[in-house]
């Protein structure tokens, strides 16, 4: 056999396996509960790559036909139980309403990407949690027992976060942080899918840096 044959044979075999990989990927479905700016503009990078994304919020998927409508044929208004029992789920909820999340599912085993930020109130004065020295993805975690929780989402402001994440010769950077190597795989995978690059932080601990007045919020990096 040529050098030119063993090539092109392994050239297909290539192709084959990204084909068979994407198709993988595509196949992972996922539940957003919480339709405000950043759980609709995620939902709309999910769609824009092809993922079915169930969307919920707590008026019902009634209020929401609007937003799925505009979104797109693969984003489905749905109730919060549905959307948690996606592949993946993105909690986009005010931090108000995290205890609403406990009974919704068994959240063992499940990939959870927690995009949510710890105001209790909103402008002008923006009034954090007191955490007592916990990252607020850890206080989250107790609110999904048995969850792979996942930070991510959450340093950008909308309008920034929808934009292209090509940007020049680069790709806008997403921070992800969490316990689970197996899981932040997973939600790396789809992130760079959706066309961001991804830079992780490590620990669950260690995503305090992303929470707004710490070092990474509002941060807007693009990665060459």
């Amino acid at each position: 056999m040529s050098f030119l044959s063993k090539h092109h044979l392994a050239t297909r075999a290539n192709h084959l396996i990204l084909h068979q990989q994407k198709h993988i990927i595509m196949k992972t479905t996922f539940g957003i509960i919480g339709a405000g700016n950043i759980g609709k503009t995620v939902a709309r990078h999910l769609a824009k790559a092809g993922y079915a994304v169930a969307i919920s919020n707590s008026k019902g998927p009634e209020s929401l036909a609007g937003v799925v409508a505009d979104l797109g044929e693969s984003v489905k208004a749905v109730t919060a139980q549905e959307a948690a029992q996606a592949d993946i789920v993105i909690l986009a909820l005010p931090w108000a309403q995290l205890s609403t999340l406990t009974g919704l599912t068994d959240w063992s085993g499940k990939v959870v990407i927690d995009a949510t930020n710890h105001f209790v109130t909103y402008a002008p004065d923006f009034k954090l949690a007191d955490l007592n020295g916990r990252a607020s993805s850890e206080v989250v975690q107790d609110f999904v027992p048995g969850a792979y929780v996942v930070k991510a989402f959450n340093t950008l402001y909308f309008k920034v976060l929808e934009l292209d994440p090509q940007e020049g010769n680069g790709k806008r950077v997403i921070f992800i942080s969490g316990d689970n190597a197996g899981a932040k795989v997973e939600v790396k995978n789809a992130i760079e899918t959706i066309g961001f690059a991804v830079v992780d932080l490590g620990t669950l601990a260690a995503s305090k840096i992303q929470q707004p007045n710490e070092a990474l919020a509002s941060l807007n990096l693009i990665k060459l």
